[in-house]
């Protein structure tokens, strides 16, 4: 069964703006309540996390659910109103604020401890990071980025031609805003917050992305070359076509494992996984619907323009 991606390309184009401007308006509120397009964590902010669960071990300890308006009081009672608290399960407390020393540590924990119950103490997570380290993460991250995006386009504008490389680079932007901005909405709605491996997600997002429309730009390169004559829509549907089973087992294939991580891969690399999952997933879809419809859509254009130049030219 042969697909004709060019015929419905308005409608891909619609579905995309439609996810991109929902992230950017979940950015745009971000940015109002918390002074950040997305909920940065310690790796980027810096300051303390606290994390404590109490123990049930302990008669009546656990009796009633941890309640957060009580949290609430003990860190604002502390100097911590400010902080970010989230109730973890029935009995787990995740307090994040701004950087404490061992005895602001040793206070609010006492004061918890008085307040909700006695704390496991295997079970306590203290994690401090500075704010300079926070600002050059997250630097280096941009930095990164940007470098890679300039790569990309040095390499497709030498070994395809300059359109090709623009579009390929606006299909990643395509899956990095999306990605971004699900990230966004998750961070209003359920409090998700981004550490230093939301980066690297986001450049292996860019790799995978780039790889999977180089697949398809090659083809129609080598088409075009064979057959010059034919129009770009029924080359790049017949180069989409070619290249579909290969783009769908890969990106299969490669989301499989991830679902696996993300399932039972732990908290520290749910995340990760999570980006990398909605990020290859819009990879392979910008790669098929965007990349290869726009270039169509440009060549079109410019066809049709030497057309018409091409008959006033015989008028005159």
């Amino acid at each position: 069964m042969k697909i004709s991606i060019n015929k419905s390309r308005p409608l891909w184009w619609v579905i995309s703006a439609v996810i991109i401007i929902a992230g950017v308006m979940s950015m745009v509120i971000s940015w109002q309540q918390i002074g950040y397009p997305l909920r940065p964590g310690l790796d980027f902010v810096g300051g303390t996390r606290l994390q404590v669960e109490r123990d049930c071990s302990k008669p009546e300890n656990c009796k009633q659910a941890v309640d957060i308006a009580t949290v609430r009081e003990v860190a604002k009672e502390q100097g911590l109103g400010n902080s970010s608290i989230q109730i973890s399960g029935k009995n787990g407390v995740l307090i994040r604020s701004k950087t404490l020393n061992v005895e602001e540590r040793s206070k609010l924990q006492t004061a918890l401890s008085e307040k909700i119950g006695e704390f496991d103490p295997k079970k306590t997570q203290i994690d401090t990071v500075g704010p300079t380290l926070g600002r050059q993460l997250f630097s280096s991250g941009i930095k990164a980025l940007t470098a890679a995006f300039i790569g990309i386009i040095i390499y497709l504008a030498f070994r395809f031609q300059l359109d090709y490389a623009v579009f390929a680079i606006v299909a990643i932007f395509h899956d990095i805003l999306i990605t971004v901005g699900i990230f966004s909405i998750l961070g209003l709605v359920g409090g998700i917050e981004l550490d230093s491996l939301f980066i690297v997600a986001l450049l292996t997002i860019t790799g995978f992305s780039v790889n999977d429309t180089v697949v398809i730009y090659d083809r129609i390169r080598e088409t075009l070359k064979n057959d010059s004559g034919r129009p770009i829509a029924e080359v790049v549907d017949d180069a989409v076509n070619q290249t579909l089973p290969r783009s769908v087992n890969t990106t299969l294939t490669t989301l499989l494992p991830l679902f696996a991580i993300f399932l039972f891969g732990g908290e520290t690399l749910r995340n990760f996984s999570l980006a990398l999952i909605i990020g290859f997933a819009m990879g392979a879809y910008s790669s098929i619907f965007i990349a290869s419809t726009l270039l169509a859509w440009w060549r079109e254009r410019y066809q049709q323009e030497a057309i018409l130049e091409s008959n006033q030219s015989v008028d005159a």
